[in-house]
C-alpha cells in the first residue's frame, strides 16, 4: 500500500541495507516505479519501499550526469541538516501528548521552526531511521515510543554496544594470546568475560549462550578452524594441554560447597570417641580386619575378618559406616545427590564426598578406630550361608595388603588361604546358578608429565581380586535379602534372563568373553528385588562402597534404620525418586569417564599412527567387521573389504591412519 503520490519527475528516497538512497522517478506505475539513483543505477522498485517522496517535481531534460549530481547534492544537503535534529528534545515534547502518532511534516516543523519542505522532512526521517530510540516510522507516520519502551530500547542498545566492544576487544585479545603477548594472569575482567564466552561456545556450540557473539569474535580474529579456541586457551594457560573436555561439557561439580567442606572438617575434628557411647554399636576392635586394595588406593571402604566356629567360618565383611556421618538433608548428602558417584580418570578423580570424609574419617585406615557396618555371615565348609547378622560396629584394621601382597601370601597366610578356599566355592555356587564371570583385563593408562601416555593390561581374576569381589557380592546379596525379606522399600540391581550364552563356567577366553558381553541384557535399577542372572543370585543391591556410590549410601541408611528398629529412612516413593537421580547421574558420569578414557587411548595410538597393531575379530558381517585391539582392548569397526573375510576369533593386523583425539575420532585400515 502506497502513502505517496508518486509520478515521473519526483525525487524519492528508499532504504537499501539500512541506508537512505535518493532517486529520480523516470516512470511510474500503480505498484512499481522506474528510477535512476544517486549512484547512477537504473532500478525497478516497488512503491512500498519508498520512505519519502518530494512534494514538487523536477525536470527530466537534464543529462544523466547532471541528474546524478542533483541527487548527490540533495543527499549531502539533507545529510548535513541531520545535525540540527535533536530527537530526544522532540520526544520530550511529544511523549506526553494525547496521541502517540504524528505526521512527519508536523514533527519536522517543530524541530526546524519553519514550514516543512522536502529537505527538512527527509533530514528528520533519516534521523529517525538512524536513531530508533525515540520514534518509529510506520506506514508513512511517526509513532512516539513510551518512556518504558525508550528505557527498554536504551538497555538493548547498551547491550549491543557492549557486544560490539566485546567483538573488537575479543578479537584483539585473541591476537595477543596467539602472539604470546598475554597470559591468563594478565587478563582484565573484560578479557575473562571474552574467554569464558569462547570456552562455552567451544564446549557447547550453537547451544551455548551468546553463540552468535562468540562466532563474530572468532571470525573477526581469523580463528575459524574447529579447535582454534582450544589451542588459544591452552596457550593462554586457561586450559591445560590435555583439558578434560567431556567433564566441562557435562558441567559436573568438581568442588564442594562451603557448607559441605565445613561439615566435613567438623566431622574430622570431632573424632570418633563417641562411637563407644552408642549401645547398638558392637565393639569389634578385638578382631583383626584386613584390607585388600590397589597400591594407590586412598579411600578404603571395606575390610575382611575370618573366624572359625565349630567347623564353619564366620566371615566378617566390614563396610565403612558412611551413613553415620552423611545424613539425609545435610549438605554432604546433597553433594552425594548431585554427583551420584565418584569418577576416576587416569589423571585423577572427582570424589563423591570431600576428602576429609572419603580419605579421612570414613576410610578404613590401618590402626584407626572406625565406624563400620559389619555383615557377619556364617558359611559352612561348602560355602553355604548358614546365618547372617548385620550390625553397626566399631573396628580397627590390623593389616593393609595390596592385591600383589595378598597374591604372594595366598598359600602361606592361614587367613588368606581359607578366604581363598571360600571364594572358590562361592564362585562355583554362582556359576552353577547361571552366573557369567567374564573376566576382562583392566586397561591401566599411565600419564607422565600430563603428556606421554603408556597403557598396560592388568589381570582382574587373580586370587586376591576375586576374594574381594566374591565377598562383596556375598555382602550385597545378603543385604538385598535382608531388606526384601522385611518387605521394606529399597534399591535393587537386577538383570533379565540371558538368552544367548557363548560362555559357560569359568572361561578366561578374550574372544568368547567379548562376544558374550555384546549379548547381555541390560541391568536394571528398581525398587523391586528381582534375580540378577549375570551374577547368579536371586536378590542383589550394592552396599559395599558407600564412600563412592550414592546407591550404597542410601541402602546403608535404610538397613541402619531396619537394624535399629526405627521407622524407615526412605519411603517407596522416595526410593523411586532415588532411582531417577542415580540413573541420571550415573549415565552422565559413565559417559564422561568413557570419553576421557577413550581420549587417552587415542593419544596413545597417535604415537602409533600407520603402525600395524594386533587385533582380534569378534564379529564379521557382510558390511562391517568388529574387532578389539589387543594392547588397549579398544572396540573398533572396519569395512568388510578384506578378502577372504576374517573369521571371528582370529587375530589380524590393523593400522590407525587418522587420529583426532579432540574430535574423538579414529580411522583404521587393514
Amino acid at each position: 500500500m502506497s502513502f505517496f503520490s508518486v509520478s515521473s519527475g519526483k525525487l524519492i528516497e528508499y532504504l537499501d541495507n539500512g541506508k537512505f538512497i535518493c532517486g529520480y522517478v523516470t516512470d511510474s506505475q500503480p505498484k512499481r516505479i522506474r528510477l535512476v539513483n544517486q549512484n547512477g543505477r537504473e532500478l525497478n522498485l516497488p512503491v512500498s519501499r519508498i520512505v519519502h517522496c518530494s512534494s514538487c517535481s523536477y525536470s527530466g531534460d537534464s543529462d544523466r550526469d547532471s541528474l546524478v549530481r542533483l541527487l548527490r547534492s540533495t543527499t549531502e544537503k539533507r545529510h548535513s541538516l541531520m545535525e540540527r535534529v535533536d530527537l530526544e528534545m522532540l520526544w520530550e515534547l511529544t511523549c506526553d501528548e494525547n496521541t502517540d502518532t504524528f505526521d512527519p511534516d508536523f514533527l519536522a516543523e517543530l524541530i526546524f521552526g519553519r514550514s516543512a519542505d522536502d529537505d527538512i522532512v527527509s533530514a528528520f526521517l533519516r534521523s529517525v531511521f538512524n536513531d530508533k530510540l525515540f520514534f518509529k516510522y510506520r506506514e508513512g507516520k511517526i509513532k512516539v515510543h513510551s518512556p518504558e519502551k525508550v528505557e527498554q530500547l536504551r538497555l538493548r542498545l547498551e547491550k549491543e554496544a557492549l557486544k560490539e566492544e566485546l567483538v573488537h576487544k575479543g578479537s584483539e585479545l585473541l591476537r595477543h594470546i596467539d602472539s604470546g603477548e598475554i597470559k591468563e594472569a594478565d587478563f582484565s575482567p573484560l578479557d575473562e568475560q571474552v574467554i569464558g564466552l569462547l570456552q562455552n561456545y567451544y564446549l557447547h556450540g550453537s547451544e551455548a549462550q551468546e553463540a552468535d557473539l562468540a562466532r563474530k569474535i572468532l571470525k573477526q580474529s581469523g580463528c575459524t578452524r574447529p579447535h582454534d579456541t582450544y589451542h588459544l586457551c591452552v596457550k593462554a594457560g586457561v586450559w591445560n594441554v590435555n583439558e578434560n573436555l567431556p567433564l566441562l561439557r557435562a558441567d559436573l561439580p568438581v568442588s564442594f560447597s562451603t557448607q559441605a567442606r565445613h561439615r566435613a572438617e567438623a566431622i574430622l575434628q570431632c573424632g570418633n570417641a563417641s562411637l563407644f557411647d552408642d549401645p547398638d554399636r558392637h565393639d569389634l576392635t578385638h578382631l583383626k580386619p584386613l584390607t585388600i586394595d590397589g597400591a594407590t588406593t586412598l579411600d578404603f571402604d571395606d575390610a575382611l575378618t575370618l573366624q572359625e566356629q565349630d567347623g564353619n567360618y564366620l566371615i566378617g565383611i566390614h563396610i565403612s559406616d558412611v551413613a553415620h556421618y552423611v545424613r539425609p538433608g545435610d549438605s554432604l548428602f546433597q553433594e552425594a545427590m548431585n554427583r551420584g558417584t565418584s569418577i576416576y580418570f587416569p589423571e585423577g578423580q572427582i570424589p563423591m564426598l570431600p576428602r576429609h570424609i572419603s580419605q579421612g574419617m570414613c576410610s578404613l585406615i590401618q590402626g584407626e578406630i572406625r565406624a563400620a557396618y559389619s555383615h557377619m555371615i556364617l558359611l559352612s565348609p561348602e560355602a553355604e550361608v548358614l546365618r547372617v547378622r548385620i550390625m553397626p560396629s566399631i573396628i580397627r584394621v590390623a593389616r593393609r595388603l595390596t592385591y600383589e601382597d595378598a597374591d604372594r601370601m595366598i598359600n602361606s597366610d592361614p587367613e588368606l588361604k581359607i578366604l581363598n578356599t571360600m571364594r572358590k566355592k562361592l564362585r562355583d555356587r554362582r556359576v552353577q546358578a547361571g552366573a557369567l564371570l567374564l573376566p576382562f583385563p583392566d586397561v591401566n593408562i599411565h600419564i607422565e608429565n600430563n603428556t606421554r601416555v603408556s597403557v598396560s593390561l592388568g589381570k582382574t581374576n587373580t586370587p586376591a581380586r576375586t576374594i574381594v569381589s566374591e565377598m562383596m557380592i556375598l555382602a550385597n546379596t545378603e543385604a538385598a535379602r535382608f531388606v526384601s525379606d522385611r518387605m521394606s522399600p529399597g534399591l535393587f540391581r537386577s538383570q533379565g534372563k540371558i538368552t544367548r550364552r557363548v560362555v559357560h563356567g569359568d572361561d578366561d577366553d578374550l574372544y568368547l568373553n567379548s562376544l558374550q558381553r555384546k549379548n547381555l541384557p541390560r541391568s536394571e535399577l528398581s525398587t523391586e528385588a528381582k534375580p540378577h542372572s549375570g551374577l547368579g543370585v536371586s536378590f542383589y543391591t550394592t552396599v559395599t562402597s558407600p564412600i563412592r556410590r550414592l546407591l550404597d549410601l542410601v541402602m546403608q541408611h535404610q538397613i541402619n534404620n531396619l537394624v535399629r528398629r526405627k521407622s524407615l529412612c526412605f519411603t517407596l516413593e522416595m526410593c523411586k525418586d532415588f532411582t531417577s537421580v542415580i540413573n541420571r547421574t550415573l549415565a552422565t558420569a559413565n559417559n564422561v569417564k568413557q570419553q576421557r578414557h577413550r581420549y587417552w587411548l587415542l593419544k596413545y595410538l597417535e604415537e602409533r599412527k600407520n603402525s600395524y597393531l594386533e587385533a582380534m575379530v569378534i564379529e564379521s558381517g557382510p558390511k562391517r567387521v568388529n574387532l578389539i585391539l589387543l594392547d588397549t582392548l579398544m572396540d573398533i569397526d572396519l569395512p568388510a573389504t578384506r578378502i577372504p573375510p576374517p573369521e571371528p576369533g582370529t587375530q589380524v593386523q590393523v593400522k590407525p591412519v587418522k587420529i583426532e583425539p579432540l574430535d574423538n575420532t579414529i580411522r583404521f585400515d587393514w
